[in-house]
């Protein structure tokens, strides 16, 4: 009972940081207003993350990270063509964004603009998290007929590009550049041996 009343009190904190950096940014998060955002007992945050802020912003970037690679996962299981499965899962960002009134961004991005240069940590777990969506987005394009090394090629591109264009919508306050974003990805997802996939082989 103990063991699982505290996973949920650190799973508490973990998911407001979250939010909170999405809204905020890790700069303007400060360790109060997470506790008081997770209705979490005072102290619990040194008990159950010692390290202190860092250390829940790292778990906080994994939550992240784990959410979009499910993201991705469920709308590979649909069918269509990579390209629809870009689309869908743009579909959901731009929903976050409207629905938050441009207000939630990426929190990996988030973090990596704001410390990346100052915490060798957050910058790593920003690192990580990128990595662990290029890769399954690799072996997705490999199984649908992009050589392997430019899948991974391709998917890094695919990445980068939504991010970007995340960033670009929050500012313009429009998800026009993400709906840009899916129709030039598309193009090239949907077609092994394109010009980026031939110059990474």
């Amino acid at each position: 009972m103990v063991g699982t009343k505290g996973a949920n009190t650190s799973g508490r904190l973990v998911e407001s940081m979250l939010e909170l950096i999405q809204a905020r940014g890790f700069s303007g998060t400060g360790l109060n207003t997470v506790v008081e955002h997770a209705h979490a007992p005072k102290g619990s945050l040194y008990f159950h993350f010692p390290e202190g802020k860092e250390a829940l912003g790292e778990k906080a970037i994994e939550l992240a990270a784990a959410r979009f690679r499910s993201l991705v996962a469920d709308a590979a299981l649909e069918p269509g063509t990579p390209g629809d499965v870009i689309r869908r899962v743009i579909d959901v960002l731009a929903g976050i964004l409207t629905d938050s009134d441009f207000q939630l961004g990426c929190p990996v991005s988030v973090v990596t603009l704001e410390m990346g240069a100052q915490s060798e940590r957050l910058r790593d777990a920003c690192a990580n998290a990128f990595d662990s969506w290029i890769a399954p987005v690799a072996e997705y394009l490999a199984a649908h007929g992009h050589p392997r090394p430019a899948a991974r090629t391709l998917a890094t591109a695919v990445v980068s590009t939504v991010e970007g264009a995340m960033i670009v919508s929050r500012a313009q306050r429009s998800v026009e550049p993400l709906r840009c974003a899916a129709q030039a990805i598309a193009v090239l997802v949907n077609q092994p041996g394109s010009l980026i996939a031939e110059a990474s082989s």
